[in-house]
């Protein structure tokens, strides 16, 4: 089987680090696994982070002009399919639809989303753009109950709706942890939803009893504010920075359990990568994260800070079974499942 794969946001190449461009890559891996062949057509970025409408129809100019040659690779190259990964109302695809029209091949979305809502507004060119990619698809794969709801709401007659749970690219379990007595959280350091839940972390600390020690891995503008939040705990917190593979692998060993609360978090691959290493992750039950989480009794947002505290001293005091938890990221969250369900997905898109 050969497709195109196409990624509007960042393409898997992009040397900068990224969650997105982290999963466009584990795709890539999945695909490789199940014997498909993927062509990258082009590096063509749609993001408007502004909702800038002048940007956007500049753009949507732009990529009208690199179809026909787009057209005309497939054309050679043979494709049977069509996929992109992440197209939504910030980052359309702007291409694929009218690539696999012209090829009559199937076209495939992953992690593509709905906003309504931003139809008429800032977005609105690229909301209507992102709107018809979904119509379009005869296959979308989600990664979240969260996006499932509005995919179902609008989908056209016959589009297939498939779960496709985010996966980490390996095809076994790395190690078992061997945890110490330190607590561990990663996230980047930005304003925002991220900076809110460093403050979440910083109110529960302060509220936990007992002898603790956590570790923090990540880095960004928003550093000031975290260490400034985290200053009155001196030495129980200390900063890692931001880490490379081995020794975010190394910090992942040596933890007794995962703490990030999860504000407005897409899904978290931090939380997969703790878990396959039979890590207890402390949460909240939020869309999205919930997705990524081994089944277990986590705190509403609701619940706030008390929530949190009451899970982190039932965590510490009786770490859940590392084994169960492991079985169940490999059961789930590994390459293995992720390449079947793509590829019973292509199926019923009409290829295979």
């Amino acid at each position: 089987m050969r497709l195109s794969f196409y990624a509007p946001l960042k393409p898997p190449h992009d040397p900068v680090p990224s969650g997105d461009r982290t999963m466009a890559r584990a795709l890539l891996a999945a695909l490789d696994a199940g014997g498909v062949v993927c062509d990258l057509p082009c590096d063509f970025r749609s993001r408007d982070g502004k909702g800038d409408a002048a940007f956007q129809a500049a753009r949507i100019a732009e990529a009208a002009a690199l179809i026909p040659d787009i057209i005309a690779q497939g054309r050679d190259a043979g494709w049977q399919g069509w996929l992109t990964y992440h197209s939504y109302y910030k980052a359309p695809d702007l291409i694929g639809p009218a690539v696999s029209n012209a090829l009559g091949i199937p076209y495939f979305l992953v992690e593509a989303t709905r906003a309504r809502k931003r139809l008429g507004g800032p977005w609105d060119a690229y909301a209507q753009a992102a709107e018809a990619a979904c119509d379009t698809a005869d296959v979308i794969f989600f990664l979240t109950q969260h996006d499932e709801i509005a995919l179902k709401s609008y989908a056209p007659a016959g589009q297939q709706l498939i779960h496709l749970r985010p996966f980490l690219p390996l095809s076994e379990l790395p190690p078992a942890a061997q945890p110490t007595k330190t607590m561990l959280s990663v996230g980047m350091m930005r304003p925002g939803d991220k900076l809110a839940s460093y403050d979440l972390i910083a109110k529960s600390l302060a509220a936990l009893s007992g002898d603790w020690s956590l570790e923090i891995a990540g880095d960004g503008p928003a550093r000031p504010d975290v260490e400034l939040r985290m200053a009155p705990f001196g030495n129980r917190v200390k900063f890692l920075g931001q880490l490379d593979g081995d020794a975010m692998d190394a910090a992942y060993a040596r933890a007794c359990l995962l703490f990030w609360p999860g504000v407005n978090e897409a899904f978290g691959l931090t939380y997969l990568e703790a878990q396959a290493r039979g890590v207890g992750v402390v949460a909240q039950d939020r869309p999205g994260v919930r997705d990524v989480l081994v089944p277990g009794q986590y705190p509403s947002p609701e619940a706030g800070v008390d929530g949190l505290v009451a899970l982190l001293q039932s965590t510490l005091a009786a770490p859940p079974n590392a084994t169960s938890i492991r079985s169940y990221i490999a059961a789930h969250h590994l390459l293995p499942a992720a390449r079947d369900t793509l590829c019973a997905g292509f199926s019923k898109g009409g290829i295979s």
